[in-house]
């Protein structure tokens, strides 16, 4: 079962039991796939005005990876909405926010620990030979696809910015 059926199924699950803010947060975050998926078809149609029927339907599926990336977006609206209402004050819209990124959580892959990411990020700067701040670039690059999705971007250039630092 990929992703989006998971999603799906849980959907269904959440609307029998009655759980109100689940039930909001997959109806969310269904739309958000739906809408990748439309901007997807709508790129393919461009590049293969000939493609379409059944052909163009399975082409603009996403795939587990892309819906991951779906759901990291969506857990990065959160957590910028929780910053924002705790700044105003505003601590119940921030704790609703906290919530809706935690349900959102449960679709991701397990997260790597800190020690773990920092490793990996050690190995990617001996990898590529980096040696001060300007060679980030080449390190993110070599890092992300290790690291994408059961690691915070944020995260991952802290540590990188941290030891090219020092």
């Amino acid at each position: 079962m990929n992703s989006k059926e998971r999603i799906h199924q849980d959907l269904n699950a959440v609307l029998k039991g009655r759980k109100e803010l689940e039930t909001s947060v997959l109806r969310q975050l269904l739309a958000a796939v739906l809408n990748k998926e439309k901007e997807k078809r709508y790129k393919i149609s461009k590049e293969k005005p000939d493609a379409g029927g059944v052909e163009l339907d399975k082409e603009c599926q996403l795939t587990d990876e892309e819906v991951m990336d779906v759901i990291s977006s969506e857990i990065k609206k959160r957590k910028e909405s929780i910053e924002l209402f705790e700044r105003g004050g505003r601590q119940e819209l921030a704790d609703k926010e906290k919530k809706e990124a935690e349900i959102l959580g449960k679709y991701l892959p397990e997260q790597l620990p800190e020690e773990e990411v920092k490793k990996i990020v050690e190995e990617a700067i001996a990898k590529v030979g980096a040696k001060e701040i300007k060679d980030m670039g080449r390190v993110m690059s070599e890092l992300m696809p290790k690291v994408k999705g059961r690691a915070e971007g944020t995260l991952v250039s802290k540590i990188v910015k941290e030891l090219l630092v020092s």
